[in-house]
């Protein structure tokens, strides 16, 4: 093969052609000097990179079952909650969009359950076929598996994910076709909404393709069943997958991140079961009225959709205000990292008991399952705490004032369920003006990539000091 420069034009177009040549030289460099320095910065750019090309194609008169142009902030919302995985709509799903708008929500959905570092990552290494030590670390760190040893392994890793993930909501798929075959729909609807409701299920968006959602299918185990474990397993997170993959139920030799998820999620879990069911045991709206096997499984499937599913059996406006504050709470908890889940994190839950554990006793140092945890884990686990919160507060005040009909409790779990990339919703995101869809997709974006982002970018960015500044202890509390 020749060697292109040996085929350049010449004469005066041999100038123009070189030049060209040479800024598109110098665009790749600094492309992949930027994928290299800032894994962070690179996040965040592929992430809007992604939600804008999914909000055009969105807009376009074929995603639209009328045939019309659907309104930007229609469309902006629902690429952004699909793509952050949220499953907070404006617009209904099944009658709004048509099949080639639910299919472009599919494919927006597995997009965004990949995660922000994994599509970061792979983004490096289409620019500069590297993904760079910085690049590796942050990937390392946010898979936090102690089967990645090395970091040449980082890219192995990658597609490991990839190919899991596939594979999960495939066996999901094959779970849920021939229940929707049985039940009356033709061989392609069966096929379509079992993957559809697969993907949905393991990326926690809660989007349903039916018109009147899983209400057909509220006491229907072969459905039920499986959209729980798909959420479940997708809210452990990638690391934990991968660890019970390798070593299964020999916990010895499980990380302490696969520990802590597990028993967090599980307490969470079991709590959340009891409590939904003892607040809405005599609640004649919700399951009041039903047998004891229905309010068990209701309570259960709550439970498991709290945290980040968003799918709902009941609707959230007609629970008792005290059961809207458990979910509130477990919204804003939020499942494993490096998961499909959104919130704060269960491991940012449980460093955060075990220091007030350690504090109270009068420890020196944070211990669990026979590890010492850094300070550095504890500081990140509050700088993420602290940002949810006060990303939650702007929201909901920026509601407040953007509707002054909206109650307090509306706009606090509308907000929360966007921040934790739940989709639980008391109607509000419909009935907000654009403006406060706006709000909602800002939050739901800084949700999804806030936490984590915020998370690599202080591990990465922690740096030795030559001296010391005198101690001083101020009053707490």
């Amino acid at each position: 093969m020749s060697d292109p420069m040996q085929q350049r034009p010449s004469g005066p177009a041999d100038s123009l052609w070189l030049r060209k040549r040479k800024q598109l030289l110098r665009v790749k460099a600094a492309l992949s000097d930027f994928t290299a320095r800032s894994p962070a910065r690179l996040a965040l750019g592929a992430f809007l990179l992604v939600i804008t090309l999914f909000t055009a194609l969105l807009s376009a008169p074929f995603a639209s079952a009328s045939g019309e142009p659907t309104a930007l902030h229609d469309a902006l919302f629902t690429a952004v909650s699909a793509v952050c995985v949220t499953g907070l709509t404006t617009v209904s799903t099944a009658v709004h969009w048509s099949f080639f708008g639910q299919l472009i929500l599919l494919v927006a959905m597995f997009i965004g359950g990949l995660g922000i570092l994994t599509i970061a990552s792979l983004l490096s290494l289409a620019v500069s076929k590297r993904l760079g030590v910085r690049g590796k670390l942050v990937a390392q760190s946010s898979m936090n598996t102690a089967a990645t040893s090395t970091l040449g392994e980082v890219g192995s890793l990658l597609r490991v994910v990839i190919l899991t993930a596939i594979t999960l909501q495939g066996l999901l798929s094959l779970l849920l076709i021939p229940r929707f075959y049985v039940l009356g729909e033709s061989p392609l609807s069966a096929i379509w909404h079992g993957v559809f409701y697969a993907v949905s299920a393991f990326n926690n968006v809660g989007f349903t393709p039916h018109s009147n959602g899983l209400v057909p299918y509220e006491m229907d185990l072969w459905i039920l069943i499986p959209l729980m474990l798909g959420v479940f397993v997708g809210s452990l997170g990638f690391p934990v997958i991968m660890v019970l993959a390798a070593h299964r139920l020999n916990h010895r030799r499980w990380t302490l991140h696969a520990k802590l998820t597990l028993l967090t999620t599980t307490i969470l879990l079991l709590s959340g079961t009891v409590l939904w069911l003892l607040f809405e045991w005599n609640n004649q709206r919700t399951i009041g009225g039903e047998d004891v096997g229905e309010k068990i499984v209701n309570a259960l499937f709550a439970s498991v959709m709290m945290r980040s599913g968003g799918m709902n059996l009941v609707e959230p406006s007609d629970m008792q205000p005290v059961t809207v504050l458990l979910t509130d709470a477990l919204m804003f908890a939020g499942g494993g990292s490096a998961s499909t889940a959104g919130g704060i994190k269960v491991t940012t839950i449980a460093v955060m008991f075990l220091a007030i554990f350690a504090e109270v006793r009068g420890d020196k140092e944070v211990r669990a399952f026979g590890r010492r945890l850094p300070e550095s884990t504890m500081r990140v686990a509050i700088s993420v705490v602290v940002l949810g919160a006060t990303l939650v507060a702007v929201a909901v005040g920026a509601l407040l004032v953007i509707d002054d009909t909206l109650s307090f409790q509306r706009a606090l779990f509308e907000s929360i369920s966007a921040f934790g990339t739940v989709g639980l919703s008391m109607n509000v995101s419909a009935e907000l003006p654009p403006e406060g869809k706006y709000v909602l997709s800002a939050l739901m974006f800084a949700g999804r990539i806030g936490s984590i982002t915020l998370a690599s970018a202080l591990t990465m960015r922690q740096r030795d000091t030559l001296y010391q500044f005198p101690e001083e202890r101020p009053i707490i509390g």
